[in-house]
């Protein structure tokens, strides 16, 4: 074996040991680090669709070394952070309480896993009232409106003015002269305001009388646009007539209204709505009458139980169980 091989085989076996003790340090640290479970809560159902979200439930985990609590949201979705002292692959028990529902506990294994429960209810939903007909919701529609800012145009503002000068008179360097410093020159401006809320768009200004191909506009403040537009101009000749002019906008809100339907699973109905929606209303055909619901801040409706969340990108979900004297058609 030469000595080269010799230094090659060396540093085979130097970058062998390095790796290995890296991954032993990783494989600790993971296990060192703190853990958080995270999971969520729903109501037993042998419906998958039927599953709903338990908002408010108490969940607390212990083991050996230490304990969690934390409350689920609207969504049933819960995070407990345990302390560093508690490992992957540690023991550990989850235990759930809602005053509305059985309490459920979930030994399992503390790990990078989603915890799922589900909660079976104390009652059972009222059954429906024997011998009475039971009241027909049909057709069910959900109405809603969203604000839609549009620009109506009101009309054009014009403005006149002029800029009175003498041409082939030398300027002997007395302010204002031509561009070329040769002739006396006159200067001129022209403001327009379009009004409170309102603002001007496509305005433009020209020479429109005199010796034009002698003027130029000095300042332009009036292409942006704005509430208040204002252009000057330099003339070097005779007296020149120049046209300031532009289209007046008025900001409006308008309303759309939006309709949807809702999905209906069982007594069950659930939609959901922008964030910007607004004065959401039910409408249904109940026992073949038509009739609109206000939906409203409290989420009340005579025929069924509502709830709503909000997600993440603030829309929101609503979801409505009929009552026990109602049924869909």
């Amino acid at each position: 074996m030469t000595h080269s091989q010799k230094i090659e085989l060396w540093s085979a076996g130097v970058v062998a040991v390095v790796l290995a003790i890296a991954s032993v340090l990783l494989v600790h640290w993971h296990r060192q680090s703190a853990v958080t479970l995270q999971g969520a809560v729903m109501v037993q159902d042998p419906d998958p669709r039927r599953e709903l979200p338990i908002a408010d439930v108490e969940v607390s985990v212990e083991n050996k070394l230490a304990r969690g609590t934390a409350r689920s949201d609207a969504s049933g979705f819960f995070r407990i952070a345990l302390p560093r002292g508690v490992r992957r692959g540690d023991q550990a028990k989850l235990h759930f309480h809602h005053v509305g529902y059985r309490d459920f506990d979930l030994d399992d294994f503390v790990g990078d896993k989603l915890y799922i429960a589900r909660m079976v209810p104390l009652t059972a939903k009222p059954s429906r009232t024997p011998g009475l007909p039971d009241i027909k919701v049909d057709n069910v529609r959900v109405r809603f409106s969203i604000k839609n800012m549009t620009d109506v145009n009101i009309g054009s503002a014009v403005k006149i003015f002029d800029i009175t000068n003498k041409g082939n008179v030398p300027c002997k360097g007395q302010h204002p002269c031509s561009p070329d410093g040769k002739w006396k020159a006159a200067l001129g401006a022209a403001t327009l305001d379009a009004g409170m809320g309102n603002e001007f768009r496509d305005a433009r200004a020209s020479c429109i009388a005199g010796p034009c191909p002698f003027t130029r506009i000095e300042a332009d403040r009036f292409s942006q646009g704005g509430q208040t537009i204002m252009v000057s101009a330099r003339n070097w000749s005779d007296t020149a007539t120049f046209l300031l002019e532009a289209e007046v906008f008025h900001p409006m809100a308008s309303e759309l209204i939006h309709e949807s339907y809702p999905v209906i699973f069982g007594d069950s109905l659930n939609f959901t709505l922008p964030a910007s929606a607004e004065g959401v209303n039910i409408e249904a055909d109940i026992d073949g009458q038509t009739i609109i619901f206000p939906l409203g801040p409290a989420l009340h409706l005579s025929w069924a139980t509502c709830s709503s969340r909000v997600n993440a990108d603030q829309t929101r979900v609503y979801r409505c169980e009929l009552k026990p004297a109602y049924r869909f058609q």
